[in-house]
């Protein structure tokens, strides 16, 4: 089956064309204004219309208030929530309740026994997203162009589902889904020349490589 691409951070209208027109299944908005990826409501919703039912649209925010979430579902109308702060379960079937949307958590890891913290959360959350867990004085909890050990992804259930994160780039991607059950992979520092910088040459390096790799494998 073919894995889903999350490119994610987008801020302009030619890295959100070029990610969806290369093959992204999905594109990932940032509300967080500590991260150079951070977004405006107003100018996400803008955004999202140009691709609006090519791609699924997601919304990341980090330990966000329903006044926050509601200015954002009501402008951006994403498909899928990503919760990447420190949500509880009962703060993701809160979300899950009041907006009538799918909620993909997020956990950084960096050890075996990080990935235990997902377990009330099986059942609860829609989707998973395992990302590196932060350097020390990052203030980002995603973002950091950092990778962990994808082989502690072996100890999971086989009927948990998630996207990989964390590092990722046209170099190692291919390879992080074929190490790992992965179902998605999702990138944002790796198509960037800069902290926030879509770069659209590194999108196309990035779906390049992918789809040569597919075709080395067919």
């Amino acid at each position: 089956m073919k894995p889903d691409i999350k490119i994610c951070g987008l801020k302009t209208p030619e890295a959100v064309d070029r990610a969806v027109a290369r093959g992204a299944s999905h594109i990932g908005f940032i509300f967080f204004a500590r991260s150079p990826r951070h977004v405006e409501p107003d100018l996400a919703g803008d955004l999202a219309d140009r691709v609006r039912g090519r791609v699924k649209l997601v919304a990341v925010t980090v330990d966000a208030d329903d006044e926050e979430l509601d200015d954002i579902v009501s402008m951006v109308r994403p498909d899928i929530l990503q919760l990447h702060g420190n949500e509880s379960p009962e703060r993701v079937l809160q979300v899950k309740a009041l907006f009538g949307l799918p909620v993909m958590k997020a956990f950084s890891v960096k050890e075996a026994g990080d990935l235990d913290r997902i377990d009330p959360y099986i059942g609860v959350a829609d989707r998973f997203l395992f990302d590196a867990k932060a350097p020390a004085g990052s203030e980002l909890p995603g973002g950091n162009g950092v990778s962990f050990d994808w082989s502690l992804m072996a100890s999971l259930d086989e009927g948990v589902d998630y996207m990989l994160s964390g590092g990722l780039n046209k170099d190692n991607a291919v390879l992080a889904l074929k190490s790992t059950r992965a179902s998605g992979i999702d990138l944002s520092s790796g198509v960037e020349s800069a902290p926030g910088i879509k770069d659209l040459g590194m999108i196309d390096a990035f779906f390049d490589a992918v789809a040569d790799a597919g075709r080395k494998s067919a």
